[in-house]
């Protein structure tokens, strides 16, 4: 008999015969069976587990890891004008922030200018407005791009944020090889799960394959695109989902790129990831491990990558903004806690944590700042860091790292026989998954089966929170309209329309890249509004199928 029966013949089943365990079923929230105890008998072949900075990755895309460099500390910022936001990052970086991350307001994200009557109360209202490269300038006057990265969550408008950026990068000098950062780009989870975006599939994806090959041949440094699970998450995946549909997509973007005869190597060392950090600790750190080993598999495996570089999965990670609540939002500052202290364990390379107050607006500079602190005292306080992966070995969580790709990579294989990512975002599969279980993740809560402190257990009387929120300046929408028609008076016109006429010409050949011309358009001080219009006409726009 082994040390395991003899231990539940006699011990356990002494000791629940006097008290039996509180539940009947323990899984993750992904719905994957948790065991009592595990032992060396669910120990995985270290080969499958390897050493960090080594093929398959598991434990790290790198040796030391923050032994050797911590991760970003981005905090998310954006509102009002360029202006109010440069602010806003000048206060982070003094605060200790290692990295800048934007967020723009809907009309800049769907490709309107401040001035069009569809924008009318949205200028500025959620993240910064940005129309034209004077807005650009504005947001990073001041700011040393060559020193600190930058991210653009910015996605059916991406190429031509990125054409600012350059644009801006140029007029100040900077050399393009060593600026670093990303913008977001990633099309396919809006169609899957995010909802937006504004040309139909294929064409977008032409245009985030244009703004990858452009980065890999231009900007050294520069990561051009964050293919995104953690939206995928927000609209209500589990964890093996976010990572099974994010690598869905990811394959769709290597397929994309390398069909324009550009090779795997010479751009997947650039490309990037963005996950979430759930409230499953271990599943989370499971997941980030997992998530590595499967990338480095499909980049080896499937598309024949020599380069480790392509293979390492590096990842920009956030706290669950869907765990934030409004009743007790002081318990939000212990979740994001927990949220990023499983991102490090799991080793993300780049972390953002959410203002405890996200769940009534913008989170105001205080909330910004105890976020900033939380991911300074992980960093300098816990020591965590000191040790690469250092709960790797460990037979629960090898175990479940294991469990959480087999799942994955039976998802992946399911996509390929449907026909690909495309295919399956067309006949709604993704977004068929992604309702059913948060459907059920809503019931769970509703039911109290899912404990959420403070809004279905433990709950207080209602009463008014006492939280100061961010507050944005209304005439700002005004200075910025005005400052947009101001720029479409001054500019040369007739370059303008030459231009536009030239995109509108190469964008119906697909062999064409849109990056170069997009540049020239901004530079020449097209707006983000007229370049979207102009390119409408050659591609329309998308309109879901509804999926019920």
């Amino acid at each position: 008999m082994s040390l395991l029966d003899d231990w539940e013949k006699h011990e356990l089943a002494e000791f629940l015969h006097k008290q039996p365990e509180a539940q009947q079923r323990y899984e993750t929230l992904s719905g994957i069976p948790v065991k009592r105890v595990y032992t060396p008998e669910d120990q995985v072949p270290f080969e499958e587990i390897g050493l960090p900075g080594r093929y398959p990755f598991t434990r790290g895309p790198y040796p030391t890891m923050y032994r050797g460099r911590r991760w970003t500390m981005r905090q998310i910022a954006g509102y009002g004008t360029g202006e109010d936001t440069n602010k806003r990052f000048r206060y982070l970086i003094e605060q200790g922030q290692t990295g800048l991350s934007v967020d723009f307001d809907m009309p800049t994200l769907m490709g309107y200018d401040s001035d069009d009557p569809r924008s009318e109360g949205e200028v500025g209202r959620e993240g910064v407005a940005v129309c034209s490269l004077d807005d650009m300038a504005a947001l990073f006057e001041g700011i040393d791009l060559e020193r600190i990265s930058v991210s653009m969550t910015i996605n059916p408008t991406a190429w031509i944020l990125l054409a600012m950026y350059v644009a801006y990068a140029q007029s100040r000098g900077f050399d393009l090889n060593k600026l670093s950062g990303t913008v977001q780009a990633d099309i396919l989870k809006e169609y899957q799960a995010q909802k937006e975006w504004i040309f139909p599939i294929r064409p977008s994806l032409r245009i985030v394959r244009d703004l990858i090959v452009h980065c890999a041949r231009n900007m050294a440094r520069y990561n051009p695109i964050n293919i995104s699970g953690y939206h995928i998450s927000e609209a209500g995946a589990n964890a093996v989902q976010e990572v099974a549909f994010t690598m869905c997509n990811a394959i769709a973007y290597l397929e994309e790129v390398t069909k324009a005869g550009v090779g795997v190597d010479e751009f997947a060392p650039r490309l990037a990831f963005y996950f979430i950090s759930q409230n499953d600790f271990f599943e989370e750190i499971a997941k980030f491990r997992a998530a590595r080993r499967i990338w480095a598999r499909i980049a080896k495996e499937r598309f024949g990558a020599r380069k480790p570089e392509s293979m390492r999965l590096r990842f920009h990670c956030q706290t669950a903004a869907a765990t934030l609540t409004k009743p007790q939002p002081m318990n939000n500052v212990v979740r994001t806690a927990l949220q990023a202290l499983a991102a490090v364990l799991g080793g993300a390379q780049s972390l953002h944590t959410n203002g405890l107050d996200e769940a009534y607006a913008i989170p105001s500079e205080e909330a910004m700042k105890i976020a900033l602190r939380t991911q300074q005292i992980i960093a300098e306080e816990t020591r965590v860091t000191q040790v690469v992966d250092p709960l790797g070995g460990s037979w629960f969580l090898e175990s479940l790292t294991s469990e959480i790709e087999r799942r994955c990579l039976a998802i992946l294989d399911k996509v390929q026989r449907m026909g690909g990512t495309v295919k399956a975002i067309e006949e709604g599969y993704f977004q068929r998954e992604i309702a059913d279980t948060a459907y059920q993740t809503m019931r769970g809560r509703a039911s109290g089966e899912l404990p959420v402190v403070g809004l279905n257990k433990y709950v207080d009387p209602p009463k008014k929170e006492g939280i100061e929120i961010h507050r944005i300046d209304p005439a700002s929408e005004k200075r910025q309209i005005e400052r947009t028609r101001e720029l479409k008076r001054r500019r040369d016109q007739e370059k303008v329309k030459t231009l536009l006429d030239r995109m509108e010409k190469e964008a119906r050949d697909p062999a064409v890249n849109l990056m170069p011309v997009t540049i020239e358009l901004v530079k020449a001080r097209a707006t983000m509004g007229e370049i979207v219009a102009r390119l409408k006409q050659v591609h329309g726009t998308y309109t879901e199928t509804p999926v019920f």
